[in-house]
């Protein structure tokens, strides 16, 4: 039997093969964040096609730190049937489900909160964009609460566990990033005052739902910008993690669009982010998970044997064939998935989709 259908450990989570759903915004909320029974569906549909963990959509911490409209909330008590909804709907078909815990920074849309993007420093994100306002003391200790919090209604709601989204140009990767942390305080400065938003927020997460709840991470290792956070530094965070309380790491970079690429064609093209995950293992003896143009069954197979990751991470592909592990098991041996781009809903459609024009019906 292949590697990829070996169970596996991530803290006290038993994972039944080594297939994961990368997150990804799915747009299958309400426009104050609540999720609908379309998004329950599609983490059934992935569950039933083998998906050994499924990681949600980021799901925001705080009001303000909602990235775009119809992206899920994780901010209120009163949505807790709601995550229970998603809970159940994933494990009555023998399922896990992770929920990814986000703040935008300065990466949220104007329309999506009440008040001005906030960020470590007031340096937006392109030459014309809006400068973000600097956050305060105050302003930062009211954020990694509200991570903890949105931890505890995951857990409350009957989740398997909570990722802290530390990638991709949101808020934790903006900390990180000498890019965007040009703070001289105890905030930033040095590569030691910069991880320490993380690792505030890793410790209220913690605190929060005790020691033995599942508690994962996707971590930006390099941004791919200039100035910006190289495997250097990123791997002295790798070194804390274990130290901070979290039990499993998903290797990713970029920020912004820089995260995803197009046009992964053939596998040369694939695994992209292989040396930082390469450069992760030897920081850390924690699991990791490495996402970024996985596409054949080959490519997955050899990043697992020798070692370099546990678990292969997936989110476009599965987007396409949710049914992907079951595909695999009966002898497919690529995702049809070309990396077109096209999945995130353009103005007047509704939510995460295939929308290759190329796509058989």
């Amino acid at each position: 039997m292949s590697i990829l259908f070996e169970p596996g450990v991530t803290g006290k989570l038993e994972i039944p093969n080594r297939l994961i759903r990368s997150a990804t915004a799915e747009y299958m909320s309400t426009l104050e964040g609540r999720p609908e029974k379309h998004l329950a569906d599609l983490y059934q549909e992935l569950a039933r096609g083998g998906v050994g963990l499924i990681i949600t959509g980021h799901c925001y911490v705080h009001e303000g730190g909602r990235c775009h409209l119809h992206m899920t909330g994780a901010h209120r008590d009163d949505f807790l049937p709601d995550f229970e909804m998603l809970a159940t709907a994933v494990h009555d078909e023998g399922g896990l489900l992770v929920m990814q815990i986000n703040h935008g920074g300065r990466q949220c849309a104007e329309e999506a909160i009440p008040g001005s993007p906030v960020a470590p420093s007031p340096i937006p994100t392109a030459k014309d964009g809006q400068r973000p306002e600097e956050l305060t003391e105050e302003g930062i200790k009211v954020i990694v609460a509200a991570f903890g919090d949105a931890a505890g209604r995951a857990q409350a709601a009957g989740f398997d566990g909570v990722q802290i989204h530390a990638a991709h140009g949101y808020l934790v990767n903006q900390f990180n990033s000498p890019a965007a942390n040009r703070r001289g305080d105890r905030w930033g400065g040095t590569p030691a005052h910069r991880m320490r938003f993380l690792e505030e927020v890793a410790a209220s997460v913690r605190d929060r739902v005790g020691n033995d709840y599942p508690v994962l991470i996707k971590l930006g290792m390099e941004d791919f910008t200039r100035d910006g956070l190289t495997l250097k530094h990123s791997t002295e965070i790798v070194r804390h993690l274990a130290e901070w309380g979290i039990d499993a790491l998903e290797v990713s970079g970029g920020m912004g669009r820089t995260s995803v690429r197009k046009d992964i064609l053939r596998p040369e093209d694939e695994a992209y982010f292989l040396d930082a995950a390469r450069a992760a293992r030897e920081a850390t003896d924690l699991p990791i998970a490495l996402v970024g143009g996985m596409r054949s069954k080959a490519t997955m197979e050899r990043v697992l044997e020798e070692g370099t990751a546990d678990f292969i991470s997936m989110s476009r592909p599965l987007i396409r064939e949710p049914d992907l592990p079951h595909r695999f098991l009966e002898g497919q041996e690529r995702a049809a998935c070309i990396s077109c781009n096209r999945c995130w809903p353009p103005p007047g459609e509704y939510g995460v989709a295939c929308r290759d024009p190329n796509k058989e019906s």
